[in-house]
């Protein structure tokens, strides 16, 4: 028996009005519980890509499956149920409190006038204990930094309650402490729930040997698809970022990677 992928990109292309292809003949399939990793040199297409699998951008060809179903034909509440989606930086115009701004994950879950129950309040701040920010419930979200503010976004997409996770660069502001807490939550999440997340990220040490695979991108083509000890090879890390200094070596079943 063949069991449907929780998300799935078959042979997606993407290209902005008037402009070149960005996402070129990319296929993925994403089972529940898997931790996938998408890398690449700046302006390759991830987070094209990551927008196209949260449905925010329409493939001009090939499409977007979530649960063996057309994405666009999902209605946008049930979309919301069960995908979250974490941009690389939020806003912060308004001084509402990082519990509240948690609280708006649950709106897919609002019935009449949307007034949050006692269990969305619930939901909220045990997504806000999840990514180890409870203390910020009450801050005013125009007050925290830069992580903080990633921490509230990422807690907000777990409110959601969601089968998939699409995070944009989820560590970029965050510290090294915080950096490698974000992906044991992964990790446990996978565990306990069954999530499944796709992370673009350039921290590449942060994905062995927690993630399951990691999908390389050039110029919008996918090059490589594998576990981490093989996708994250000094010959294909050269490849991907254009650079010949980069250096790969496998330490005690983790991947170590600088450039000299």
């Amino acid at each position: 028996m063949t069991t449907v992928p929780l998300m799935e990109a078959r042979n997606v292309h993407f290209a902005y009005t008037g402009g070149p292809p960005v996402i070129r003949g990319v296929s993925l399939a994403l089972p529940a519980g898997t931790l996938c990793g998408v890398i690449g040199a700046n302006g390759c297409g991830k987070s094209t890509l990551i927008r196209l699998l949260a449905g925010m951008l329409r493939p001009v060809a090939g499409e977007v499956l979530l649960g063996g179903v057309p994405l666009h034909s999902v209605p946008p509440r049930d979309a919301a149920k069960r995908i979250g989606y974490v941009p690389q930086s939020t806003a912060a115009a308004f001084p509402f409190t990082a519990l509240e701004v948690v609280l708006t994950g649950r709106s897919p879950y609002a019935l009449g006038f949307g007034f949050e129950s006692a269990l969305d309040h619930e939901k909220a701040l045990d997504a806000l204990a999840a990514v180890g920010a409870a203390h910020l419930a009450s801050r005013p979200i125009t007050e925290l930094s830069g992580g903080e503010r990633q921490m509230v976004s990422l807690a907000r997409a777990l409110a959601q309650e969601p089968d998939c996770l699409l995070l944009d660069e989820p560590s970029a502001a965050l510290d090294l402490k915080h950096r490698a807490s974000l992906v044991r939550t992964l990790a446990r999440l996978r565990e306990s729930r069954g999530l499944a997340a796709v992370v673009v990220t350039h921290d590449l040490h942060l994905m062995d040997p927690l993630f399951d695979r990691v999908l390389a991108l050039r110029s919008g083509e996918v090059i490589a698809d594998g576990p981490p000890e093989a996708t994250l090879r000094e010959e294909l890390l050269a490849e991907i970022y254009d650079d010949t200094h980069v250096r790969a070596a496998r330490v005690d079943g983790r991947t170590l990677i600088w450039s000299e």
